[in-house]
């Protein structure tokens, strides 16, 4: 052990994060106590609700602090233990700072979980970490899809809509994904089984809104919401009648000014809902959609797609590719 390097927030960003809003720095290594135990973590998910955490303003989960360093979804090795039922060796799943090494306290995020039920690590923070599961809880929870029902999904190959769009098919329903690039739309239809793919590059919400009514004449039942913009503009002008919206997030504003959504009367004229939600509202679903998602990964029921960058020196690069079209898969930082 030769010390302990952290991503650090050193000043908000406005817009687009910057490099230099953050700075990789070195601390000793801490010391654990009694009820604590010390994690050597590897892998650090790397995700789109992380930038919200940067602004100085109230959220479901507090802003990071300047001079601290940036918190993820982790998972690691325990090297060190004074806290009953956690022993040296064990593989710990939590939410920790992005750094080499994190204390871990009885009763905290921090959970074991066994090694032999996934064929990587890196699936408890992918197609079973935070992103999976909130693609879950989303489908079965908010949208309850029906054989036959069509969904939209709106950056369908990132790591949240490839996951929620693979369990809407496997429910029987019909999917049409929105994603950015030819490469990512082809993926959709020739990997991940969604029934047609909507490339957004340089379209407006008019362009989008034919596109819609093409790949789905009789309109939508369902949408999974992760962008925003004229995405969302359009679809919610081709909603059936008590359709459904789950508003999982809205990245098109988080670098930039909110713009709002102009459409939203259609609610009122189709009586549909649009439900907002994070995976916190939903604990009692954490432990029964983990145990889900890992046997669906293991049969090959759905495709976990990763993309893994390594080492923490990489860790601004990797969190920039989130706003910048980098991404083909769930975006994980290998730290070991």
């Amino acid at each position: 052990m030769q010390g302990n390097r952290s991503f650090v927030l050193v000043s908000r960003p406005r817009g687009i994060p910057s490099e230099s809003d953050f700075a990789i720095r070195s601390h000793r290594i801490p010391e654990i106590g009694k009820g604590e135990f010390l994690i050597r973590n590897h892998y650090a998910s790397i995700d789109p609700a992380m930038r919200g955490w940067l602004d100085d303003r109230p959220s479901y989960l507090p802003p990071v602090a300047i001079g601290d360093a940036m918190r993820a979804g982790t998972i690691g090795r325990v090297v060190a233990s004074k806290a009953p039922g956690i022993k040296l060796g064990d593989w710990v799943k939590g939410i920790n700072a992005i750094q080499d090494y994190s204390v871990g306290r009885t009763g905290d995020s921090n959970r074991p979980v066994d090694p032999g039920r996934v064929t990587s690590m890196s699936h408890y923070i992918s197609v079973a970490g935070g992103a999976g599961l909130t693609a879950h809880v989303g489908i079965n929870r908010i949208l309850r899809p029906v054989a036959g029902e069509t969904l939209l999904v709106s950056s369908a190959a990132g790591a949240v809509g490839a996951v929620a769009g693979q369990l809407a098919r496997l429910a029987g329903a019909r999917v049409i994904g929105i994603a950015g690039g030819a490469d990512k739309c082809r993926r959709l239809t020739a990997e991940l089984g969604f029934d047609h793919a909507i490339d957004h590059r340089g379209k407006d919400a008019d362009t989008l809104l034919a596109e819609l009514v093409a790949a789905a004449p009789e309109g939508l039942d369902m949408v999974f919401e992760n962008v925003g913009g004229p995405g969302l503009d359009a679809a919610l002008l081709h909603l059936k009648k008590h359709a459904r919206i789950a508003l999982c997030g809205l990245i098109s504003e988080y670098n930039s000014p909110p713009i709002g959504a102009r459409n939203l009367k259609e609610l009122v004229f189709r009586s549909a809902t649009m439900r907002g939600f994070t995976l916190l509202d939903f604990p009692e679903e954490i432990a029964p959609a983990t145990g889900q998602l890992i046997d669906l990964a293991n049969s090959g029921a759905i495709i976990c797609a990763e993309q893994i960058e390594h080492g923490l020196d990489n860790a601004f690069q990797t969190f920039l590719n989130l706003f910048v079209g980098g991404t083909s898969g769930k975006l994980i930082l290998k730290l070991i």
